[in-house]
């Protein structure tokens, strides 16, 4: 080998090396899931009937039963780890979740960094306000008042939407935008479905009613970039869900509606 050539060689195996530990990492999930017998997911509480405290004080909901299963098919204990929609994707970059099973939509932005699995759940956002307030299209907003979750897909959605001159009032959890529309804060709310169905059984005096759709977004389950190995385990397990019922009745348990067509 001549010194000339000696460098360009160098750096190709050196290159090449940097390739092989990186898919070695990328893979590595999976595996480390099934040796320390755990799998962490990141999991709301905030957010009924996905994901809330019970009585008991122990997380409950839809998202809680698809993370149980997973769990439960991979054969290994499940660690649910509280967030909000506003660090649950750091969670998972950071390693402190394996996968996040949170009410997540997808999005091309949440592409860039993540990979999700076919869908688990149907959702939808929209913004509510009293039937006193007329709002019939998104000019009707400008001059209004909006509560919504901080990084949450609602808020997205909601900048998309909405004309200049709308007051948009953003608070760090759902149970902090809820409170703050119920105690009249706000004159709208942009929030799911589910969410505002349940803040309207417990507060009928506010006369709240669906007013705007935002987006239809089903749930899905969020992981790493490149962990294709419990990508396609976890896709596994849904499909099985789908075929035998199970998908269904925790819809039907959790949102009174079976899941629908659902994207792959």
């Amino acid at each position: 080998m001549t010194l000339a050539r000696r460098p360009l060689v160098l750096g190709l195996i050196a290159a090449a090396s940097a390739l092989c530990a990186a898919g070695v990492h990328a893979q590595a999930a999976l595996d480390n899931v099934m040796k320390s017998k755990t799998l962490k997911i990141a999991i709301p509480t905030d957010y009924p009937p996905y994901g809330f405290v019970g009585p008991d004080m122990a997380p409950q909901g839809l998202d809680i039963d698809m993370a149980r299963l997973i769990a439960a098919k991979l054969g290994v204990k499940a660690e649910l780890i509280p967030v909000s929609s506003a660090n649950r994707i750091p969670y998972l970059q950071t390693g402190k979740a394996d996968l996040v099973i949170s009410t997540l939509g997808k999005n091309a932005e949440r592409e860039k960094v993540l990979d999700f699995s076919a869908a688990y759940a149907p959702f939808f956002q929209a913004v509510f306000a009293p039937k006193s307030v007329n709002v019939k299209s998104y000019q009707d907003l400008a001059g209004k008042t909006v509560a919504v979750t901080r990084g949450a897909m609602e808020d997205q959605e909601l900048n998309k939407m909405i004309p200049t001159g709308v007051d948009v009032r953003r608070f760090e959890d759902n149970n902090a935008t809820i409170a703050a529309y119920v105690a009249g804060q706000t004159q709208a709310i942009a929030t799911s479905a589910q969410v505002a169905a349940n803040m309207i059984l417990k507060n009928p005096k506010i006369g709240a009613e669906y007013k705007l759709l935002l987006k239809d977004s089903p749930c899905f389950v969020g992981m790493n970039k490149g962990e294709d190995a419990l990508k396609n385990k976890v896709n596994a397990i849904i499909a099985d869900a789908k075929k035998d019922g199970t998908l269904d009745a925790m819809s039907k348990k959790w949102l009174g509606r079976t899941t629908g067509e659902l994207p792959l």
